[in-house]
């Protein structure tokens, strides 16, 4: 018989971005369960509620930034907030600071997969 997990529903009404992305990380990680192990994805699904009405400073955005990569030499982009929240939305600064939150091995995409944003 197939198990269905709960939904972890977190609201991002009014919160600051880092404490929403490091509670998320831990529920994605499972180390909010006692059945927590560090070699399989124990973690829950997690849903994000009101993504766009997240606490965050204009000052804050300016100075933040991300980097991509193309693979080729000299194809390092270097974002700021700003230009991610413009172009991508809020949705999707969140889902980068989860991202850098959770641990660098194979289960970071399984883990990614479990995480849904809504505004």
């Amino acid at each position: 018989m197939k198990q269905t997990k709960e939904t972890k529903i977190i609201d991002a009404n009014n919160r600051v971005l880092g404490r929403v992305a490091s509670e998320v990380a831990m529920s994605l990680m499972g180390k909010t369960k006692p059945t927590f192990e560090r070699n399989t994805y124990s973690g829950i699904p997690v849903k994000v509620i009101n993504a766009s009405k997240i606490n965050i400073t204009p000052k804050k955005l300016a100075e933040m930034y991300h980097t991509r990569y193309s693979g080729i030499p000299g194809g390092l982009r270097v974002m700021s907030g700003t230009y991610t929240v413009e172009k991508k939305g809020l949705k999707e600064l969140i889902k980068l600071a989860i991202y850098q939150m959770l641990p660098d091995n194979k289960l970071r995409r399984s883990m990614m997969k479990n995480l849904t944003i809504q505004d």
